[in-house]
């Protein structure tokens, strides 16, 4: 299962999103793409932050067609399992002396509980917490 990141599905809602995120992305088949309840909280957050207005009004509904027809179903949740790997994540990060956010811990666990990998531009920020990386920017 790959998981898309924020900056992924950030980059899908553009008006001319990279072509080659978008190629990499239709190559896979639909059914092993996911996200997570996190990521989608955060693009939901950005949205709202914005001022009322037609470009508010044209990324709430691009992200709406993200989350409930695109990716209808496949919005992973924050369980007790990912608690789990949560708690991993964070004190392994610690140890290391290289802290790790909330969010990113978050969708780290989520990916380590489902064994899935994390589809992410950044991928410095993902690094030594036990989740494949594939960065989509990247693949030509």
């Amino acid at each position: 299962m790959i998981v898309l990141d924020t900056n992924v599905l950030s980059e899908l809602t553009r008006g001319r999103p990279d072509p080659h995120v978008v190629g990499w992305l239709d190559s896979l088949p639909v059914h092993e793409v996911a996200t997570t309840a996190i990521t989608a909280a955060e693009l939901l957050h950005g949205v709202s932050r914005l001022p009322s207005g037609r470009r508010r009004a044209a990324l709430s509904d691009a992200v709406k067609v993200l989350l409930g027809e695109d990716l209808e179903g496949r919005v992973l949740p924050f369980d007790s399992t990912a608690a789990e790997r949560y708690a991993e994540v964070v004190a392994g990060r610690e140890r290391l002396g290289r802290p790790i956010g909330m969010a990113d811990a978050r969708i780290a666990a989520v990916c380590r509980a489902r064994e899935a990998t994390l589809a992410t531009r950044n991928t410095k920020d993902f690094t030594d917490t036990g989740v494949e990386l594939v960065d989509p920017w990247q693949h030509r």
